[in-house]
């Protein structure tokens, strides 16, 4: 697969989480602020994965409607989806061998690299290190420059 040539940044299933979570209101407002910065920018991707981990925890561990979960997921869809497929869950069954990352937080690390993002925002992972050529950053502890972002974004599209 052929790595984009623009920015991009990926979204872990818990930034998702945090945008409806009301009773985080300091982790939803950088969810929130995240999200609206990777559509308008359109630097955001995701995968299927990470659709599938938020509607699980939306309907069984925050009890959310179906139907306001089935309208945020079309939502998201507006972000670049990588779909999980067999080749995608063999490199990352490496990357789980290699880098002692839990298999799931391996293929949400592989999907970011395949897509080539640079940037993978969760906050399950070590924040600062580099996998696979993506760097990890805690959306929720670390503050985000979007104007810095936006800048790199724009500059990496004109190659």
């Amino acid at each position: 697969m052929k790595k984009p040539t623009h920015v991009a940044s990926f979204i872990d299933s818990n930034v998702l989480v945090y945008a409806e979570a009301s009773d985080e209101p300091v982790k939803q407002y950088a969810a929130l602020a995240l999200l609206s910065h990777l559509k308008l920018s359109a630097n955001g991707v995701i995968s299927t994965q990470v659709l599938q981990e938020f509607a699980n925890v939306a309907l069984r561990k925050m009890k959310l409607d179906a139907h306001h979960v089935r309208a945020q997921l079309a939502a998201h869809e507006q972000f670049e989806v990588v779909q999980i497929t067999p080749r995608l869950i063999r490199g990352a069954l490496d990357l789980h061998q290699t880098r002692s990352l839990s298999f799931y937080d391996a293929l949400v690390v592989h999907a970011a690299s395949i897509a080539g993002c640079d940037t993978l925002y969760s906050e399950d992972l070590n924040a600062g290190e580099i996998v696979d050529g993506v760097t990890i950053v805690n959306p929720f502890t670390t503050k985000i420059d979007y104007a810095l972002h936006d800048l790199g974004s724009a500059r990496s599209r004109r190659s």
